[in-house]
Order: structure tokens, then C-alpha cells, then sequence
């Protein structure tokens, strides 16, 4: 919503004020009526330089080069699709306050940048969350600042998805959509012996929401969280007709060790899984003749801030690995380069020279390996910009 369609007359002026919506927006805020409103956001230039192959507008490791790959090395890019803006409003009704937020970016087509994308669109009143959020399965507390857009592997998911959630004290239940679409999700036919990616078989079914359970806590210096989700796997049509269930759990933990030093850790498992689990080399589950086998994966991740001068040093480890055994016994097609397993390491140096500025300088170094023992690392350097409304 655009500023100049507020009228002068309908502002209290003594609420315009710059407050933090969230962990990474300052904001513009004001009253309209008895609802409190913000528009807030961020324009962010992202500079690239891939020291091995080109890894894509985010840190893309299904494109990292294995042995017996070849490619060319060196490549720079620059862009702007992670800037966001978002509205938010907060309105008093029946005496609980009622939240919605709309929120929007330009990486629809991840690890490619460059169209719309709705990142949150929700209300949230007496406890009800209704619209598109973050999922509900983990928390964000385990995700050391990163400048790559793309997370570090073994985290619970850090995504959003269409759902509706019900809170008390601090329990999350939720019903959240099961398109795979959302995730890029699915049972798997065959594997891309080049990327090691998993093609979705086209009779993939929704027939019931997932479920996912919650919850959230803290002690002193030390915030925790635990969570567990269940969903339906099935493919119905003329070649298959098969239904199996999958399942994860997840638990993580911020620790603000000193006033300079926080510490984060995450461990995430799960069966048929897929991608709930923060950058999973495979899918949920393949088709092994007409029947869906649950693929077993697991993840973890570590990190640190450290506050030093004007910013934070952030360094952080994950790692996330599927267990491709029984596809390999089955002979699913291109098995031999499926991806396995994948791990990050994220070093960087994010600081603000003035309030809504922030710069960084990163470099992150990626693995990959497949199902046959091979490997591969790539080496990636960027920094940022942001300025932040």
C-alpha cells in the first residue's frame, strides 16, 4: 500500500516513529484509526564471485562439479532479487489484538532470482493463525545470519507454507499445505545423473493436509524448541496406486552464552521427510514398481555470532544426508548420482556503519556428494549491501 493514499488528516503524527518488525526490517509506523500499521523492508545488492562453477543466484549445491564433471571455473554475478517490502497492521478486537502481514520478494524461482514472490500472507487472532507463514515444523533458532540467501543444511526447514495453526502457552499444532509444489517435494521416478536431482512422478497426490506440532520455550539465557510433523505420501493414476507415511522431528537451541557471543545448534530426522528437513539431497520417498518406499535422512547444524566493532562474525557448519541404500537395491534409474549428502560452511563479517545500513563480506565453501562415493566442493565469495526501510 502506497504511502500517498493516507491522508495527512486520518495520521497521528505523534506515532510516526521507525520501529523492528522483525529480525531483518527496520520500519515505517503509524496509526490509521485504531489500527497500528507498518510498512517496512529493505533494498539489498547481493555481489557474487564463484571461485569453482557457477552455483546460481543462491548457493545452489545440487549444480556443485563432481569427479568426471567438467566445467568452467570463475564467475561473477550481481542482483537485487532478495529485497522485500511488507505491511503489517495490528488492530484491537474483542480485546485480543488481531496481526496480519503481507510480505513479498523477487526469488520465486530460486536458485534463479527475478519473479514475484508472496513470502507471508496471514492473519493471526485469539490464538488462530489463518494464511502463509513459516511453517510450523522448528524454528528459526538455529539459523546462524548467513549473506548467501540460500540456508545452512540440516536445519529444519526455513520456508513458508499455507496453513492454519492454533497456539496456547507454547504450543504450535498446525495443518499445513502438502503441495509439493511449495517445497519442490515429491516421489521420486529417477535421479539426473549430472545434478543428482530426483524427477517427481507426475501421479503425485495431495489427499490430506500434513501435521505439524510445536513447541517453544526459554530458560534464562537459553531459548529451545522441539517439533514433529507427519504427512501423507501417494501417487495415484494408471502406472501406481500406493499410499505411505512420512515423519520428522527436530529440535533446536540458542544459547547467549556472554553479551558478545550466542551459540546455535539444530538435529533434525526423519522418514520420508523430504523437504522439511533444510536442503535434503533427496526425496521423501521413491516408487519402487508400483509401491512408495520412505527414504530415511538426517541433518545438523552448529554455529556462533560474536559481536566485534560496529557488526558480528558469524560462522556456521551444517550438513544433511539421505540414506539411498534401498534405492540402490531397487536400481532406481540414475541412483548411482543421486545426491547423498551436502554440507555448508558459512564464514562471515555483517556490520553497520550507521542505523538501517548494513554491510557484509562472506565466503561460504559447499560439498556435495552422491550415492556412489563421489564429490565434489565449490568455493563462493559475496558481499552485500543493504539499506533498510
Amino acid at each position: 500500500m502506497r504511502p500517498r493514499l493516507f491522508k495527512p488528516t486520518v495520521l497521528s503524527l505523534s506515532a510516526l516513529s521507525l520501529a523492528v518488525t522483525d529480525n531483518t526490517a527496520s520500519a515505517v509506523a503509524f496509526d490509521v484509526g485504531n489500527t497500528q500499521a507498518s510498512v517496512y523492508g529493505f533494498a539489498k545488492l547481493d555481489m557474487i564471485y564463484d571461485v569453482d562453477n557457477d552455483l546460481g543466484d543462491v548457493a545452489a549445491r545440487p549444480r556443485i562439479l563432481i569427479d568426471g564433471q567438467e566445467g568452467s571455473d570463475g564467475h561473477f554475478n550481481m542482483h537485487a532479487y532478495q529485497s522485500r517490502t511488507g505491511f503489517k497492521t495490528t488492530t484491537p478486537v474483542e480485546g485480543t489484538p488481531l496481526v496480519t502481514q503481507v510480505e513479498v520478494d523477487w526469488f520465486n524461482n530460486a536458485p534463479e532470482g527475478g519473479d514475484l514472490r508472496l513470502r507471508h500472507a496471514y492473519g493471526s487472532w485469539n490464538g488462530i493463525l489463518a494464511g502463509k507463514t513459516w511453517t510450523n515444523f522448528g524454528s528459526q533458532l538455529s539459523r546462524t545470519p548467513t549473506i548467501d540467501f540460500a540456508p545452512s543444511p540440516g536445519q529444519s526447514k526455513s520456508g513458508r507454507k499455507a496453513q492454519l495453526r492454533y497456539s496456547w502457552n507454547h504450543w504450535h499444532v498446525a495443518l499445513e499445505n502438502p503441495d509439493p509444489d511449495d517445497y519442490r517435494d515429491g516421489i521420486a521416478t529417477r535421479f539426473n545423473p549430472s545434478r543428482g536431482v530426483y524427477a517427481v512422478h507426475d501421479d503425485v497426490k495431495t489427499g490430506m493436509p500434513d501435521l505439524t506440532l510445536r513447541y517453544q520455550n526459554q530458560t534464562s539465557d537459553i531459548y529451545y524448541s522441539a517439533a514433529a510433523m507427519a504427512r501423507q505420501l501417494e501417487v495415484e493414476g494408471s502406472s501406481a496406486d500406493d499410499s505411505a507415511t512420512g515423519w520428522g522431528v527436530t529440535v533446536a537451541s540458542r544459547y547467549l552464552a556472554t553479551e558478545r557471543l550466542t551459540l546455535r545448534g539444530a538435529l533434525t530426522y526423519g522418514d520420508g521427510i523430504g523437504e522439511y528437513m533444510q536442503n535434503n539431497p533427496s526425496a521423501p520417498g521413491f516408487l519402487d514398481g508400483d509401491s512408495i518406499e520412505t527414504i530415511k535422512a538426517w541433518g545438523a547444524n552448529v554455529g556462533m555470532s560474536l559481536a566485534v566493532g560496529p557488526g558480528d562474525i558469524n560462522l556456521g557448519y551444517g550438513i544433511s544426508h539421505a540414506d539411498l541404500d534401498d534405492a540402490e537395491k531397487a536400481g532406481i534409474a540414475g541412483v548411482n548420482g543421486a545426491n547423498e549428502q551436502f554440507e555448508a560452511i558459512h564464514l562471515n563479517y555483517i556490520w553497520s556503519p550507521a542505523k538501517r545500513i548494513n554491510y557484509g563480506v562472506e565466503a561460504g565453501y559447499h560439498t556435495r556428494e552422491v550415492a556412489d562415493g563421489r564429490d565434489g566442493d565449490a568455493l563462493r565469495l559475496q558481499g552485500m549491501v543493504m539499506y533498510k526501510f
